[in-house]
């Protein structure tokens, strides 16, 4: 939000520094960073994936805050399926995303689906093998974003679940796994019985997943020789949280814009608390989460090499931050 706010470019002006987020970016080279952590004096908070994957390749760089952002989470099946509860999925096919054929890259859409419908299997006392797992074939190119002429908004070629929504609105499988505006989309659109409340559920163990937690990432270099620059960022972040609870309405149209999703369905998917977690911090909650889901990874291939990720943070921008805001209110 900080950058839609345009908060990071005023930060950073005066100092000739120019902010840009991959989101705009046309070029390949800069798109890819958003797995490979590649350009140099780089940010990236987002899904947790393809920093883990990058992190575990070897690539240098450090955690500098967490976020914790709850959202729609569901497993769902057809009415007509019979599938109430988690114990219903028992022998039941469970669809999958098929893997990606690319080997430079790490397979996020099924790592998320995978993962979600193992916690929905865990609520209901079962486990992997009590399932069939279908692999749901792309029927369609590689997602390419586009532009209308004229305007500034981007559209997606495809939509996330048209796939696996396909398989299952065929019968070919009996449940999927969804999430965030376009999961609630998509179940609304088939009528579909939420077998599994996941992103919700009183148990944060069961909102663990790709997008919760988040890592902030920075290159280890740009750290290293200009850690007051990271700080300054991270102030910002701040600043973006604090601007977030006194304006909730507000932040959650700009949540809609950055998004292209309206209010209505961002209040549904993240909660009408949503403006209140835009904070990034190091809490056990998340460092804990951020462990159990790099776990996770390992455990199913998604990555080759272990690694720690206490080992992974740098806790000094925040702590450094926070002894600034310490000194300011003295």
């Amino acid at each position: 939000m900080g950058a839609q706010l345009g908060w990071y470019k005023q930060e950073f002006a005066a100092d000739g520094i120019t902010i840009k987020s991959l989101q705009e970016s046309n070029d390949p080279v800069e798109q890819a960073s958003h797995f490979e952590h590649s350009l140099p004096h780089s940010f990236r908070l987002g899904g947790a994936v393809p920093p883990i994957w990058a992190r575990a390749k070897g690539t240098e760089t450090r955690v500098i805050g967490i976020s914790w952002i709850d959202e729609y989470q569901a497993i769902i099946a057809l009415p007509e399926s019979g599938i109430r509860t988690p114990e219903n999925l028992r022998g039941r096919k469970l669809g999958l995303p098929a893997s990606s054929k690319r080997k430079d890259s790490v397979d996020v859409a099924r790592a998320t689906a995978l993962r979600g419908l193992l916690l929905a299997l865990e609520l209901g006392g079962l486990e992997h093998k009590d399932a069939e797992w279908i692999d749901v074939a792309s029927r369609r190119d590689v997602q390419q974003d586009i532009q209308a002429p004229d305007t500034q908004v981007r559209r997606r070629r495809a939509h996330s679940y048209t796939d696996t929504a396909l398989a299952l609105a065929r019968c070919e499988v009996d449940a999927i796994y969804v999430k965030d505006v376009r999961g609630a989309e998509t179940a609304h659109l088939l009528g579909a019985k939420v077998v599994a409340d996941l992103g919700f559920h009183p148990d944060p163990h069961f909102h663990i997943n790709n997008s919760t937690p988040r890592p902030l990432t920075v290159n280890e270099q740009t750290l290293r020789e200009h850690p007051d620059l990271v700080r300054r960022f991270l102030a910002r972040i701040r600043d973006v949280d604090g601007w977030a609870r006194q304006n909730p309405a507000e932040a959650v149209r700009q949540i809609a814009q950055e998004t292209n999703w309206t209010e209505s369905w961002v209040r549904f998917a993240y909660g009408e608390k949503v403006h209140q977690s835009l904070a990034v911090d190091l809490s056990e909650r998340s460092i804990a989460g951020l462990t159990e889901y790099k776990d996770f990874l390992l455990k199913w291939g998604f990555i080759e090499k272990d690694f720690s990720i206490k080992d992974w943070i740098d806790a000094s921008p925040l702590l450094a931050l926070s002894s600034d805001g310490q000194a300011k209110a003295a």
